[in-house]
This record gives C-alpha cells, sequence and structure tokens, in this order.
C-alpha cells in the first residue's frame, strides 16, 4: 500500500473524528446541548467506540477509550478554568493512537499531551474569541438589530468551535500519523516500555482522584474492597456486582434512615414530645452577659 493509499483510507476517519470533537464541545447545541453533545459525546469512552467505528476496529476504540476515560474520571472545572481539555484529549489522542499503534498506553499518553497542551490553548482561544462575539451581539441587540443577534450569538461562535475543534484534530491525525510512528519506532523499546507501565498506572490514579471526592467517610472504603475482592479473586461479572451493589446501596440507605429515625424519637422523646430544643444554654456566654 502506498502512501497516497493510505493518506485516502485515513481521510474519512479523521474527518469524522474532528466532526465529532466539534459535536462534543460544550457549546455546541446539536446533539440536545451539553445532555447529547459534552456529557454522552464528548466523553472519551463514547469518544473511543465512535473513533472505533470511523477506523473499522470497535474493540481497539473502546479500550482505548476506557483507557483515557480512566484517567479523566475525575476531571473538574472550576468556573471557566479547566487543567485538560477532555474532549481534545478524547478525540485527539484516541483518535492519533487508532491511526497508529492502537496501543491504549499510547492512546493515554497522547491524550495527555494534547488535553494540557493543545487543547488548553485551542480552549482559551475559543474563549477570548467568544468574548469579542459577545460584545457583538450586546451591540446588535441594543440596536435592536435581529440578524446581527443570531449572527453573533450562534452563527459566529459555531463557526469559531467548529475551526478550533474539528480543524486541529483533522489535521494532527491525518498529518500527525507519520510523526508518531517515527517516534515510537525511534525511541528505545526500554521507553516503550516504561510509556505502557505509567500508562497502567494512570487510570489508577484516576480513579483514586474519583474515590477522593466521593467517599466522604473512610468506612466507605470497605464496600469499594469487597467489590474489588468480588471481581478480582471471586471472578463475579460487573453485572453480578452491580446487583450486589444496588443491594447493599439500599439496605445501607435503609438500616442509616431507620436509625436517624429511632435517634429523632429519643431525643423528642426525652424533651418532653414538644420537639423543641432550648438554646439558651448554647448562645449565651457569661463572660460576655
Amino acid at each position: 500500500m502506498g502512501v497516497d493509499d493510505l493518506n485516502t483510507d485515513l481521510l474519512f476517519p479523521a474527518l469524522l473524528t474532528g466532526i465529532f470533537c466539534y459535536l462534543g464541545a460544550i457549546e455546541t447545541p446539536w446533539l440536545f446541548g451539553m445532555s447529547g453533545g459534552f456529557y454522552i459525546v464528548g466523553r472519551p469512552l463514547i469518544a473511543g467506540f465512535l473513533i472505533g467505528i470511523f477506523f473499522g476496529d470497535i474493540k481497539a476504540g473502546i479500550l482505548c477509550g476506557l483507557a483515557v476515560q480512566a484517567v479523566f474520571i475525575a476531571n473538574l472545572s472550576t468556573g471557566g478554568a479547566t487543567n485538560s481539555e477532555i474532549t481534545y484529549a478524547a478525540y485527539g489522542g484516541i483518535g492519533l493512537a487508532m491511526a497508529t499503534t492502537k496501543n491504549p498506553a499510547i492512546a493515554l499518553t497522547l491524550a495527555i499531551l494534547i488535553g494540557q497542551t493543545f487543547g488548553l490553548i485551542f480552549y482559551n482561544g475559543r474563549m477570548a474569541l467568544y468574548s469579542f462575539w459577545n460584545n457583538r451581539a450586546d451591540k446588535a441587540a441594543n440596536e435592536n438589530n435581529d440578524h446581527g443577534i443570531v449572527l453573533n450569538h450562534l452563527i459566529y461562535p459555531q463557526i469559531t468551535t467548529f475551526i478550533l475543534r474539528a480543524v486541529p484534530v483533522f489535521l494532527a491525525i491525518y498529518f500527525g500519523k507519520g510523526l508518531v510512528n517515527w517516534l515510537i519506532h525511534s525511541i528505545p523499546q526500554e521507553v516503550t516500555h516504561i510509556i505502557q507501565v505509567l500508562g497502567g498506572v494512570l487510570p489508577a490514579l484516576g480513579i483514586a482522584l474519583l474515590m477522593s471526592i466521593v467517599i466522604k467517610n473512610k468506612a466507605h472504603l470497605i464496600f469499594f474492597m469487597a467489590g474489588f475482592v468480588l471481581l478480582s479473586f471471586a471472578k463475579l461479572s460487573m453485572i453480578a456486582i452491580v446487583f450486589l451493589a444496588a443491594l447493599v446501596a439500599y439496605l445501607y440507605y435503609y438500616a442509616s434512615a431507620h436509625s436517624n429515625g429511632t435517634d429523632y424519637q429519643k431525643n423528642e422523646s426525652s424533651q418532653g414530645g414538644t420537639g423543641s430544643t432550648d438554646t439558651k444554654d448554647e448562645y449565651e456566654d457569661d463572660d460576655l452577659f
């Protein structure tokens, strides 16, 4: 297969990957807004599935998507600030990996590189350009210019987003495949092995970050360890563990609610059944009054 044939075969998947990177943007309205765009198409796992369809290898795409999703599973954006652009990371990293080695570790490495460098550059550039369009939309609103409002509030921002998302991802996959292949074949085997080992550790780091956010009581780690034992040693399927987890969660919730109700009744009876609490001593201080 010649270079021209290879580029022809890569054109359509790279183009679709760039388009869906645009559709997964947080400001894209075409897939029911954020519900179908950012929160579904913009997720690395869904991106891996879609890119796997584009490149004709769904299994490899899902495996790459799983690796990237695990790392970014606890990725949070505070206000307008973010430490990594997850949509660029997903479609850029997974797309390049699928065009080259189809190795999840390579996809993870490329995703972090793209998401935390080029992704943030284009993300901040888009925000700066949006402020320009917003000023023009405000001016059009003050002038009762309906046509100007539509252009500056909808048309021009979406064109900007498409150019800053679809075009860079398409170019990175279409023209970056040769560079990535050259780098992979040029670096020593030991370095490639180190990248694969680190790539296997990073998903665990992402899950640990998620646990630090979700788990507020250290006693809840018991449930996590129980699930790990059932999966790793008892060899139960994920579906069976999900049903067991749902049952345990319901029992835990029921026991907690019943315990809280009993404590409330005890407090109420100890106060004469009035349900009121004398807070005079709680708020008064002999040194101040």
